[in-house]
C-alpha cells in the first residue's frame, strides 16, 4: 500500500524518527533501570516544544518490551499528542500480531511501508524481524519488494528504513544482532543510482556514517543507551533522544539528533544484559 504526502510550499520534506521505547503492560516497567514510559514521554514533550514543522513521525522498531496489548495501547496514546501520522516497522522485541491488532484501531497509525513523499522522494520501510532472535535478516519477500520499488520510482530519491544495524559497533555482544544478510541488501541498493541514505535503530546510540558510499543514520533510543566500543555489554549516561531529518528537493538529506534536556535519566550500571 502507497501512502501519499503532499510537500510543503518550500519542496521540503520534514519528519521526526523515533526508536527502541521499550515499553511495558505496567506503565511503571523498567529497562535497566531506567523507567520506559517517562523517558518515552519527556522525549514526546521536548519534541512539542521545539515546534519543529515536521508532517509525519517514523518509529523504527521494539515498540514495546513485553508484547503486552497495554504496552502498544500506551505507545498509541502517547504520540496521539504529537497530532501527526505515525509509520511503523517492527524491531526483534516486538510481537506483530498484538501490534498490528492494537494500531489498526488507531487512525493516526499507519501501516503504510511505502511512502511517496510530495514529487521527489519516497521512504521504504523494510521488516527486518527474525522472530524470536536479536538479529536480523530481510526475508526474500522484503528484497523482492525492495527492489520493485527502487525499479518502478527510479525518478524518486530514495530512503530505506529498516531496524537492525549494517555497521559494526565495534561491540562483539551487539554487532552480533546486525543485519546478517546485508550483502543481499548491498547487492539491490546497488542496481539503482536513487538512493540516497538508510536509516535504523536497533543499537540505543546516535550514528552519522556512511556504509559502502551510503549515507547511515542511527537514532539513539528513547529509553537506555547502549555505548560503542565495548565488546562487553556497557551502559551509557547519554540521555534518551529522537532525530530531526529534512529531505532536500535535490537529494541532499539535512538531519540533526536532539536529547533531552529538561530531564535525567540514568541506567543502571551494574546490569550486565537484558
Amino acid at each position: 500500500m502507497v501512502e501519499s504526502i503532499n510537500q510543503n510550499k518550500d519542496e521540503l520534506i520534514r519528519f521526526i524518527q523515533i526508536t527502541d521505547p521499550h515499553l511495558f503492560k505496567e506503565k511503571t516497567g523498567e529497562l535497566l533501570g531506567i523507567n520506559t514510559y517517562r523517558s518515552f514521554q519527556q522525549v514526546l514533550t521536548e519534541i512539542q516544544q521545539t515546534n519543529t514543522d515536521y508532517q509525519f513521525v517514523l518509529a523504527t522498531g521494539d515498540l514495546v518490551q513485553d508484547a503486552s496489548e497495554a504496552g502498544y495501547l500506551t505507545f498509541s496514546q502517547a504520540v496521539e499528542a504529537l497530532n501527526k501520522p505515525v509509520y511503523w516497522i517492527p524491531g526483534n522485541h516486538d510481537f506483530q500480531p498484538v501490534l498490528e491488532k492494537v494500531f489498526s484501531q488507531q487512525p493516526h497509525i499507519h501501516a503504510d511501508k511505502h511512502l511517496l513523499l510530495g514529487e521527489k522522494w519516497q521512504i521504504l520501510l523494510l521488516d527486518s524481524q527474525v522472530y524470536g532472535v536479536p538479529h536480523g535478516e530481510l526475508s526474500q519477500y522484503q528484497l523482492d519488494w525492495l527492489d520493485e520499488k527502487l525499479q518502478e520510482y527510479q525518478e524518486r530519491y530514495s530512503l530505506v528504513v529498516l531496524h537492525h544495524h549494517l555497521l559494526s559497533t565495534r561491540s562483539a555482544w551487539l554487532d552480533q544482532h546486525n543485519l546478517r544478510n546485508a550483502h543481499q541488501l548491498l547487492q539491490i541498493l546497488t542496481k539503482y543510482e536513487n538512493v540516497r541514505a538508510i536509516l535504523h535503530g536497533h543499537i540505543h546510540q546516535q550514528v552519522d556514517d556512511v556504509w559502502n558510499g551510503y549515507q547511515l543514520m542511527c537514532t539513539p533510543a528513547t529509553s537506555v543507551q547502549f555505548q560503542p566500543d565495548n565488546n562487553a555489554f556497557t551502559l551509557d549516561t547519554l540521555q534518551p533522544g529522537w532525530r530531526e531529518i529534512t529531505l532536500l528537493p535535490n537529494g541532499g538529506i539535512k538531519t540533526q539528533v536532539h536529547r533531552i534536556q529538561q530531564a535525567e535519566f540514568l541506567p543502571n550500571m551494574h546490569e550486565l544484559g537484558y
